[in-house]
């Protein structure tokens, strides 16, 4: 038996001389990012309006198994329903829950949304924001804004003088590298406007912390913006006395928010892409620990808790209902939700559904 022994110590001693100059390698790697020491306040607690129920379970579920990474819904004047897929399609579901390809974009189709003519209204992360006809024609409507390209064209919404107001979630950090720019903890975002007067698009808002959904208000004075690292919303001003500036209409999230939409009643419905993750959180304090955790394959990174979370919110910025599937058995990772004709319609980022809520 003592002799058994040595074999098993060498084993060891080389283990953990393996891995000690794998911790050395990476400490001499250079990081892909520059992080910034952030320290997140604590959120809300799940209590009250927020306490956790299983009403997401009810959700129907389209396209299963069809559709991959759906991020974002529309639904036409026939009913027909709509979403970019990861392949860089757009693909409908008739009423007959049939699905085909609508479009495609060649490139990473998130944001969508309907104008007064019926034309699709595309937030493409990888070719800007584009406009497609009924017949599948795409336009290419702004790729830049004063000089500086969009990296991550996300969400949208539009005014009813024609005027798109949306979102570069990252200057910087692109569709496939968007965690990058969590880590990093710095403003890269923009909230942009595209007139179809002029054809020009100008920036209203930059600095924010990865720009994401995009919601104006029943009257259009404002319009709200996601700022999915921070855990808010912002809200800048279009009209009145307070118009050009910006304000927080909700801080404090108890998650990531992703999708904001409006039923243009004075409700704004928010997808809660997941909750809060308490090791990321202890990591944002240290940029070397960010630094490092960069440069290790992402499957060694924190994960999302999956999670099914959709809020309602009143033009006062309070929550006035929320929806949940804790655990994410049923629906979970959402991205997007639009209320259509008492149906609240889900999108998710990489998973192979569409969910159908309807409300009571």
């Amino acid at each position: 038996m003592p002799k058994a022994k040595k074999p098993i110590r060498r084993w060891t001693a080389a283990a953990l001389g393996l891995m000690l100059m794998a911790v050395i390698v990476v400490l001499l790697l250079p990081s892909p990012v520059d992080p910034a020491s952030y320290q997140p306040e604590p959120g809300m607690e799940l209590e009250g309006v927020l306490a956790p129920s299983s009403e997401l379970t009810r959700a129907e579920k389209l396209g299963e198994g069809e559709v991959h990474g759906p991020e974002d819904i529309a639904v036409d004047t026939q009913g027909r329903i709509y979403g970019g897929t990861e392949d860089g399609k757009i693909v409908r579901v008739d009423r007959q829950r049939n699905l085909e390809v609508f479009a495609e974009t060649g490139g990473r189709p998130l944001g969508l949304h309907f104008d007064a003519s019926e034309r699709l209204v595309v937030a493409d992360a990888v070719k800007g924001l584009l406009r497609i006809d009924p017949s599948g024609e795409i336009e290419l409507l702004s790729d830049r804004a004063d000089g500086l390209p969009f990296a991550f064209t996300d969400d949208l919404d539009i005014a009813s003088d024609g005027r798109i107001y949306f979102s570069d979630a990252s200057s910087k950090y692109g569709h496939e590298t968007y965690l990058y720019d969590l880590l990093e903890a710095r403003p890269h975002g923009r909230l942009l406007r595209w007139d179809p007067a002029t054809g020009t698009t100008e920036t209203l808002l930059d600095d924010l912390y990865f720009a994401n959904g995009i919601a104006l208000s029943r009257d259009e004075s404002f319009v709200l913006i996601n700022e999915t690292y921070r855990y808010r919303i912002r809200r800048y001003w279009l009209v009145g006395p307070k118009a050009g500036t910006n304000d927080i209409f909700i801080d404090r999230l108890p998650g990531f928010p992703d999708g904001v939409s409006a039923n243009r009643r004075g409700t704004f419905w928010v997808a809660m892409f997941t909750v809060r993750n308490p090791l990321m959180e202890a990591l944002h304090p240290s940029p070397w620990a960010k630094s490092n955790l960069a440069k290790l394959p992402k499957l060694l990174w924190p994960k999302p808790e999956p999670y099914g979370l959709v809020l309602a919110l009143d033009e006062q910025g309070q929550v006035v209902r929320s929806l949940h599937d804790p655990g994410g058995e049923h629906v979970a990772h959402i991205t997007s939700v639009e209320e259509v004709d008492g149906h609240l319609y889900l999108g998710n980022l990489d998973l192979d559904w569409i969910g159908v809520y309807r409300l009571e």
